[in-house]
């Protein structure tokens, strides 16, 4: 199942990169959502290779994940890949100049069953696909202007 959107920002494309890279923000506000994060490699500069476990509830279950780095270069793409019991994840974030102080985010996430049980959720979930693709639309949306509303 993939979801994707462009999103309009005010804010300059390197700096909305910095700021959706900033790891220890991202692990505060994941916190703030309940979703804990547990750092599992030790580099000391951003770039692949940058990986977590996180742990997080959905459908009132808890659920485990390990989210890694997969393709880092700033200021333009970041790629990250999550891997759980049941699925295979791939988030792509494009970020696009479009002047000197606006840029495009463009999103794509894949989701992809690994167990038969992972496959009997995407397909019961396909049934309010267009639910789904409102949500995430505006979860995207939403979390960009908390941004740019911060760094005005």
């Amino acid at each position: 199942m993939k979801f994707s959107n462009r999103v309009d920002v005010a804010l300059p494309a390197d700096r909305l990169f910095a700021q959706l890279t900033d790891i220890p923000a991202l692990e505060r506000a994941a916190l703030k959502k309940g979703v804990v994060m547990r750092r599992l490699d030790s580099l000391t500069d951003k770039g692949a290779g940058l990986s977590w476990e996180v742990g997080f509830r959905l459908r009132g279950k808890p659920r485990q994940m390990a989210v890694e780095v997969t393709r880092y270069e700033a200021p333009v793409r970041i790629d990250y890949c999550g891997l759980s019991a049941g699925f295979e994840v791939r988030l792509v974030l494009e970020f696009t100049a479009l002047a000197p102080r606006r840029s495009r985010m463009s999103t794509l996430l894949e989701i992809k069953p690994r167990t038969l049980g992972g496959r009997l959720l995407l397909q019961s979930a396909r049934l309010g696909r267009a639910k789904l693709d409102r949500r995430y639309d505006e979860r995207i949306k939403s979390f960009l202007r908390d941004l740019e509303s911060r760094a005005a």
